[in-house]
């Protein structure tokens, strides 16, 4: 485990009910900006979950959702959403059935993701509430410059192991690796230039693999607390990991 840092409320921030109405969308013929057009439309029409079907490569997906009134929506993807997916996300829910590219969750606010596969780079980039899920691997720069606003703390848990750079700068929140597959961390300069938050890695790592503001640091009993937490987490929303 790299640490920076470990204080602060674990709760997520309160959102809005989920309302009943559904629909579905076919993004075969359209592109970023008639989809997210779309979804916008069915929020303030009074949709509360969507799925949509065919997706390949449409960017920013669940950017444009946000209220005054904090309408949440749950979204269901079906394909590979594009870069950027839940950019800037506010309390909504967004499940991916497939692959995800890169800049998930990029400066994410509140609410969850969920990837039934891998992610690509720059993953939790700025990101600073919030929860994501992703049941494989994902690329380089994970974390960079996570952080923690007032009460928002974000979190991020991954079932497999990253790429270099991860946890670059940042600056709050938990990341987790679980390394499912026992392939081992082969990520160089982990931490560089972190100063806040935590890194949960499950196995080990040399301190050569570490950035120079870092070190290793046995859990304790509130660690155990966090890992309990979303491990359990993890696993309610990804059961196929332990099936």
């Amino acid at each position: 485990m790299a640490r920076a840092d470990l204080c602060g409320d674990l709760s997520g921030p309160e959102d809005a009910p989920l309302r009943p109405e559904e629909a579905e969308i076919d993004a075969t013929e359209l592109e970023t900006r008639a989809l997210n057009d779309r979804l916008r439309e069915l929020l303030l029409s009074g949709v509360g979950k969507v799925r949509i079907k065919n997706v390949c490569g449409q960017r920013y997906i669940g950017t444009r959702l946000y209220t005054p009134q904090h309408l949440k929506m749950d979204i269901e993807i079906f394909g590979t959403p594009g870069n950027d997916l839940a950019a800037f996300l506010f309390g909504h829910r967004i499940t991916v059935h497939g692959n995800a590219q890169d800049g998930v969750g990029n400066t994410m606010d509140a609410g969850e993701v969920v990837v039934h596969g891998r992610a690509g780079d720059v993953l939790c980039f700025s990101m600073r509430g919030g929860e994501i899920y992703v049941r494989d691997g994902c690329g380089y720069r994970t974390a960079l410059h996570m952080k923690e606003y007032e009460d928002k703390r974000p979190v991020l848990v991954i079932g497999g192991t990253a790429q270099d750079f991860l946890g670059e700068y940042m600056a709050g929140g938990i990341v987790l690796l679980l390394d499912l597959e026992n392939k081992g961390h082969q990520a160089n300069f982990i931490g560089t230039g972190m100063h806040g938050g935590v890194i949960y890695l499950r196995g080990s790592v040399e301190d050569c693999q570490l950035g120079s503001h870092v070190a290793h640091s046995p859990v304790d009993q509130s660690d155990r607390k966090v890992l309990d937490l979303y491990i359990t987490k993890f696993l309610e929303r990804l059961p196929e990991v332990a099936s």
